[in-house]
């Protein structure tokens, strides 16, 4: 009932972004500077999908229409990458959503989703750029697709499908608002289907009973590895198991209502034995001859923010044995090309770098762990958004972005295949973003130390930096908990660099609870919400304000989601800060378990359910410190948000205006816990900038 009546209300105010204030104030003048940053932002055309074809000849990737608002998927030849050409199901001068790409085991053959269709609906389609046909739509669906994945045998696509879908699958997009039976009628479904790529036949073949969130294809394109849970999915990831399933083409998966071949339980987290017991399961993948898999487990806080250890499990079921113990990294992405080699992607100190691990036949314990000679300041990201490799894990495609690099596509290709010196040649592929050049400050690692953690975090420095001037800082604090700063070009959103650019050191930390120093320390804050990580983060001010030129008497604090709930917390702890801006976060962990759409997800983290230990949530409550607060603070939050939602938005704005805090709480209509709408992301961006302008000016 509280998550409904707000919305409600809020929704009945304004069609546009609605502002809840206490308003004695008024609101200061618009630094001119704001609209040129953001413009600047809004111009980067940044590739979003990678795919190198099997055999290396080809790439291909995803990028953002040069106008409009659609994307468009472009391909080249890397011998010649300035041969680029556009594959399109589009008409000549139509323009639609055309991403998800995947090349074909014989790389003649290009998968991909696109909306250009007389029903607008999106449809999986076929070219062959070597052949310059046009391309062919395979089938069209009636719901929400993702991922597509061909089979080796070249002969069917899984992807992920949900049949009659109203959203995007996932705790991100905007909730459906609340209605029927809560938890039983209206549930979205997401299944694995495949298309036969001969006749278009689309059939989904796991159980209507699991909602599965990826999945893998065995080499010999008869099996099935897949992470799943019991619906509603958005709520179950946190307590999903690996299985595996037959495929057998022709034979329906279902008949009479019942199925042919059940799927078996390979790795359950939920039972106390399993050396994976209370953590996530994330990217399965087959080893190259069908006996075992390999995946990810670790502390998760949000499904797509991937992090932990490397485990190997047989494919039949068994002990999984944990192939990176102790690592001081984090482990984000894995892939198994061949025998008796695993590749992956991992995050050390903030940064990103690419590893293999080789293992000792025939006990597949660990034999060699390389280090790559290839590390560069980008987040390699979940290796279907990011990166793709070529068959046999030889060469990759991926694209390269940081503070000071805007974001192309790039190849790699293997020229010592024993990694004896030079592993890699880098090849640039694209160049939409020569001309631009970023007008925030230069970046810089840093470190300190605090209750015996060496704590990492990222420093922008003030655009046009000049060393005899004292310049304000602003700490923000990333989502998750159970995520990283990490150093990229920025978009238009939430971000870092603007604010740089505006003339503020800006301090991103990684403090326990982060990934990039193992799963230790990403699991040193359970049970410990806002107290040691804002212990860590305060000593990163301390430090950097010693350090720097930065005036101690002009500090503030912003973040989103679980960056959100630690402004909110921090201003009930400290006055240190003179502004903040609250993006989605969490005031009262006691009335949030009630409201989201995710609370399995706080188990983990908290060791028991509310109910159960009513106390642990109460303890990092922001609400139950609101008397402390003294800081003025922007409250940001999309209406539909299940992650955060918008209640608890609320119950903070109002406790701070009832407090006599200066105060604003600006709700966005059909936004979820990620904004979608381009104007929705630039109105919170110049809300927060005026913010920090109007209560802590950097001039």
């Amino acid at each position: 009932m509280s998550l409904r009546k707000p919305i409600v209300f809020l929704a009945c105010l304004l069609s546009g972004a609605t502002a809840l204030a206490q308003t004695p104030a008024a609101a200061p003048a618009k630094d001119p500077r704001i609209g040129q940053i953001i413009s600047q932002l809004e111009a980067v055309r940044a590739p979003r999908q990678t795919a190198i074809s099997p055999n290396s000849n080809w790439v291909a990737w995803v990028v953002r229409a040069e106008e409009g608002r659609g994307s468009v998927i472009e391909a080249a030849p890397v011998s010649n990458p300035s041969s680029t050409f556009q594959v399109t199901a589009c008409a000549e001068g139509k323009q639609g959503e055309e991403n998800e790409i995947a090349w074909s085991p014989d790389s003649k053959t290009l998968a991909f989703f696109s909306d250009c269709n007389s029903e607008h609906q999106q449809g999986l389609y076929l070219e062959e750029p070597a052949a310059k046909t046009p391309a062919r739509r395979l089938t069209t669906f009636h719901g929400y697709a993702d991922s597509p994945q061909w089979s080796s045998d070249g002969k069917f696509i899984g992807l992920l499908y949900v049949e009659g879908a109203t959203r995007p699958s996932g705790a991100l997009a905007a909730m459906k608002p609340p209605a029927g039976v809560i938890g039983v009628e209206g549930l979205e479904i997401q299944r694995v289907a495949v298309v036969d790529t001969a006749s278009g036949d689309l059939s989904q073949i796991t159980p209507a009973n699991l909602h599965v969130y990826e999945f893998n294809w065995s080499r010999d394109s008869k099996k099935l590895a897949y992470i799943a849970a019991q619906p509603p999915g958005e709520n179950n990831w946190w307590v999903a198991k690996l299985y595996t399933q037959p495929f057998m083409p022709g034979t329906k998966p279902f008949a009479g209502g019942r199925a042919t071949f059940d799927p078996s339980i390979v790795v359950d987290p939920t039972t106390g034995h399993s050396p994976v017991f209370g953590l996530q399961l994330a990217v399965p993948r087959w080893s190259p001859d069908g006996s075992q898999i390999a995946f990810i487990a670790g502390l998760m806080s949000d499904q797509g923010s991937t992090g932990g250890d490397l485990y190997v499990v047989p494919a039949t079921g068994g002990e999984p044995i944990n192939m990176t113990p102790g690592q001081t990294a984090t482990t984000s992405w894995i892939s198994w090309p061949r025998p008796g080699e695993i590749q992956y992607s991992a995050i050390r100190g903030g940064s990103s770098e690419f590893n293999t691990l080789v293992l000792d036949r025939p006990t597949d314990t660990v034999k060699q762990h390389t280090v790559l000679n290839f590390q560069f300041p980008a987040n390699i990201g979940d290796g279907r958004l990011m990166m793709s490799l070529s068959d046999g894990g030889g060469d990759f495609a991926f694209i390269k972005s940081s503070f000071s690099e805007a974001p192309e596509v790039w190849v790699a290709r293997d020229v010592d295949g024993e990694c004896a010196k030079d592993c890699y040649e880098f090849q640039q592929i694209t160049h939409y973003n020569d001309n631009l050049k970023p007008s925030w400050g230069k970046s810089e690692s840093v470190t300190w130390k605090n209750d015996g953690y060496d704590v990492q975090g990222w420093l922008l420095y003030p655009a046009n930096y000049d060393p005899a001037k004292k310049y304000p800082l602003i700490v923000m604090v990333h989502g998750g908990p159970s995520a990283a700063a990490t150093p990229h070009w920025p978009g238009a959103g939430f971000g870092a660099a603007p604010f740089s650019a505006l003339g503020y050191f800006v301090l991103e930390p990684n403090p326990r609870g982060s990934y990039g120093q193992g799963e230790k320390f990403t699991q040193a804050n359970r049970k410990d919400f806002g107290y040691g990580d804002l212990r860590d983060i305060l000593a990163g001010v301390h430090t950097v304000a010693n350090k720097y030129s930065v005036d101690p008497e002009r500090v503030g604090i912003t973040g989103w989601s679980y960056g959100g709930f630690m402004t909110m917390f921090a201003v009930t702890q400290t006055n240190r800060f003179r502004a903040a801006v609250a993006g989605a976060g969490i005031a009262n962990w006691q009335s949030y378990y009630g409201e989201n759409s995710i609370d399995q997800w706080m188990i983990p983290f908290f060791g028991a359910s509310v109910y159960d230990d009513p106390a642990v949530y109460a303890k990092s409550s922001a609400i139950n410190f609101i008397h402390k607060v003294k800081t003025p603070t922007l409250v940001v939050v999309g209406d539909r948000d299940g992650e955060c939602p918008m209640p608890q938005s609320f119950e903070f704005w109002h406790a701070l205006r009832d407090q006599h805090v200066p105060t604003q709480l600006v709700v966005y209509p059909n936004e979820g816990h990620h904004f979608v709408s381009r104007d929705h992301q630039r109105d919170v961006l110049e809300r927060a900038l005026s913010w920090f302008e109007q209560y802590m000016p950097a001039q």
